[in-house]
Protein backbone atom coordinates (compact mmCIF):
# COMPACT_ATOMS: atom_id res chain seq x y z
CA UNK A 1 0.00 0.00 0.00
CA UNK A 2 1.18 3.04 -0.79
CA UNK A 3 1.27 6.39 1.57
CA UNK A 4 -2.21 8.78 1.89
CA UNK A 5 -1.92 12.45 2.52
CA UNK A 6 -2.46 13.71 6.10
CA UNK A 7 -5.30 15.86 4.64
CA UNK A 8 -6.78 12.19 3.15
CA UNK A 9 -6.35 10.48 6.55
CA UNK A 10 -8.49 13.58 8.56
CA UNK A 11 -11.51 12.29 6.40
CA UNK A 12 -11.64 9.06 8.41
CA UNK A 13 -13.99 9.03 11.23
CA UNK A 14 -12.80 6.46 13.55
CA UNK A 15 -14.82 6.08 17.16
CA UNK A 16 -15.16 4.30 20.30
CA UNK A 17 -18.16 2.41 20.34
CA UNK A 18 -19.48 -0.07 22.72
CA UNK A 19 -21.41 -3.66 21.59
CA UNK A 20 -25.13 -3.74 23.33
CA UNK A 21 -26.72 -6.35 21.46
CA UNK A 22 -25.63 -9.09 19.10
CA UNK A 23 -27.44 -11.89 16.65
CA UNK A 24 -27.17 -14.24 14.03
CA UNK A 25 -27.83 -12.86 10.39
CA UNK A 26 -30.82 -14.57 9.21
CA UNK A 27 -29.43 -14.98 5.87
CA UNK A 28 -25.56 -15.50 6.30
CA UNK A 29 -24.62 -18.20 8.36
CA UNK A 30 -20.99 -16.22 8.99
CA UNK A 31 -21.81 -13.01 9.98
CA UNK A 32 -23.56 -11.25 12.85
CA UNK A 33 -25.67 -8.13 13.13
CA UNK A 34 -23.80 -5.97 16.13
CA UNK A 35 -25.89 -2.86 17.49
CA UNK A 36 -22.68 -0.75 18.73
CA UNK A 37 -23.84 2.71 20.61
CA UNK A 38 -21.32 5.27 19.04
CA UNK A 39 -22.40 7.82 21.35
CA UNK A 40 -24.79 10.09 19.34
CA UNK A 41 -26.38 7.24 18.23
CA UNK A 42 -27.09 3.81 17.87
CA UNK A 43 -25.41 2.03 14.35
CA UNK A 44 -25.89 -1.48 13.21
CA UNK A 45 -22.74 -3.08 11.87
CA UNK A 46 -22.83 -6.39 9.60
CA UNK A 47 -19.62 -8.34 10.98
CA UNK A 48 -18.26 -11.88 9.93
CA UNK A 49 -16.68 -12.26 13.22
CA UNK A 50 -19.19 -15.59 14.10
CA UNK A 51 -16.05 -17.84 13.48
CA UNK A 52 -13.88 -15.95 15.98
CA UNK A 53 -16.55 -14.67 18.75
CA UNK A 54 -19.55 -16.07 20.70
CA UNK A 55 -22.33 -13.61 20.78
CA UNK A 56 -21.35 -13.58 25.03
CA UNK A 57 -17.71 -12.52 24.62
CA UNK A 58 -18.86 -9.53 22.15
CA UNK A 59 -21.67 -7.85 24.18
CA UNK A 60 -20.41 -5.32 26.24
CA UNK A 61 -17.07 -4.55 24.71
CA UNK A 62 -15.45 -1.04 23.76
CA UNK A 63 -14.29 -0.95 20.05
CA UNK A 64 -12.62 0.82 17.70
CA UNK A 65 -15.84 1.77 14.78
CA UNK A 66 -15.40 3.28 11.43
CA UNK A 67 -18.40 5.29 11.43
CA UNK A 68 -18.22 7.37 8.23
CA UNK A 69 -17.75 4.04 5.55
CA UNK A 70 -20.13 4.41 2.63
CA UNK A 71 -23.19 2.45 4.52
CA UNK A 72 -24.22 -0.96 2.83
CA UNK A 73 -26.63 -3.86 1.92
CA UNK A 74 -24.88 -6.91 3.40
CA UNK A 75 -27.45 -9.87 2.70
CA UNK A 76 -30.45 -8.11 3.31
CA UNK A 77 -29.48 -5.81 6.44
CA UNK A 78 -27.79 -2.30 6.34
CA UNK A 79 -24.41 -2.06 7.37
CA UNK A 80 -23.86 1.37 8.58
CA UNK A 81 -19.91 1.31 9.78
CA UNK A 82 -17.27 -1.21 10.54
CA UNK A 83 -15.77 -2.61 13.23
CA UNK A 84 -12.16 -2.51 13.12
CA UNK A 85 -10.29 -6.18 13.63
CA UNK A 86 -6.76 -7.20 13.02
CA UNK A 87 -5.98 -10.80 11.59
CA UNK A 88 -3.41 -12.86 10.61
CA UNK A 89 -2.34 -16.77 9.74
CA UNK A 90 -6.54 -16.85 10.01
CA UNK A 91 -6.82 -15.55 13.81
CA UNK A 92 -8.83 -12.62 13.99
CA UNK A 93 -9.18 -10.02 17.12
CA UNK A 94 -11.06 -6.83 17.66
CA UNK A 95 -9.39 -3.94 18.63
CA UNK A 96 -10.16 -2.88 21.42
CA UNK A 97 -9.42 -0.23 24.22
CA UNK A 98 -7.12 -0.66 27.73
CA UNK A 99 -9.38 1.84 29.99
CA UNK A 100 -12.89 2.86 30.16
CA UNK A 101 -13.78 6.05 27.89
CA UNK A 102 -16.50 7.61 26.88
CA UNK A 103 -18.47 6.30 23.93
CA UNK A 104 -18.24 8.48 20.65
CA UNK A 105 -14.71 9.16 21.73
CA UNK A 106 -12.47 10.16 18.78
CA UNK A 107 -9.91 8.23 17.64
CA UNK A 108 -6.68 10.38 16.64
Amino acid sequence: MGEIKFDDWQKFDFRIGEILEVYDHPNAEKLFVIRVDIGEKLINLVAGLKNYYGKEDLVGKKVVVFTNLEQKTLRGIKSEGMVLAAEKNNNVVLLTVDKNIENGANIR
